[in-house]
């Protein structure tokens, strides 16, 4: 998955975008909310961790605005403001969830996966087809009889196509959902890691199809 982090505190920034990174996720990490916008208008991300009290204005604001664009992707917000009414003003400008600083990373952890879950319609923390069941959040896929534990993006990639099942992705989408902007990768690492992920997934009742000058699907052989 693709997060953008929007803090201007190196040890939370840090801390933040580590523990993201180490489980497969493309963090866009950035200070300001200049820079935020920047991030948006190249590329979608699937949640957005926004900080408030930034060095170039209001985090609500941005909040607001991102809001005012019809954009429906995720906002957990991080304030150090523990009142109710803060908090209540943080969800009624749009925000999908937030934690007050300082937080347990193990909660941030938990609360970015309820949110993607939620913004992809579903409640699922497993996926099961034929002979095949996986579970994104232990990187776990049993075929049969065999059990396999997947490298981070083997994992967040596999995730990805279980929560598109059927549709089409481009390699363009598929990096965007694994890297982050400042990455030197080209879109023959999408091959790799696909030719990878069908290794995986021999013996099971889903296969990776190509779709020739379009992309990769997720589909039942």
């Amino acid at each position: 998955m693709r997060f953008l982090l929007v803090e201007d505190s190196d040890d939370i920034g840090h801390a933040v975008s580590a523990r993201l990174s180490d489980q497969g996720h493309a963090i866009d990490w950035v200070t300001t909310l200049a820079d935020a916008d920047a991030v948006l208008a190249a590329s979608d991300v699937d949640l957005i961790v926004l900080d408030i009290m930034l060095p170039d204005g209001d985090g609500r604001d941005f909040l607001a605005r991102h809001r005012a664009r019809a954009d429906t992707t995720p906002v957990l917000v991080l304030t150090a403001r523990s009142q109710v009414s803060d908090r209540v003003s943080v969800l009624d400008l749009g925000a999908d969830d937030y934690l007050t600083k300082p937080f347990d990373l193990d909660e941030l952890d938990a609360r970015c996966r309820a949110l993607i879950r939620r913004s992809g319609g579903t409640a699922q923390e497993h996926f099961s087809a034929d002979n095949l069941h996986y579970e994104p959040q232990s990187a776990r896929l049993q075929i049969g009889d065999s059990t396999r534990t997947l490298r981070n993006r083997e994992n967040r990639l596999l995730e990805v196509f279980f929560r598109s099942h059927g549709r089409v992705l481009s390699k363009a989408q598929l990096l965007d959902r694994l890297f982050s902007l400042d990455a030197d990768v080209s879109e023959n690492t999408i091959e790799v890691y696909v030719g990878r992920l069908r290794q995986h997934l021999e013996g099971s009742g889903v296969r990776i199809e190509t779709v020739r000058g379009a992309g990769y699907r997720l589909s039942d052989r």
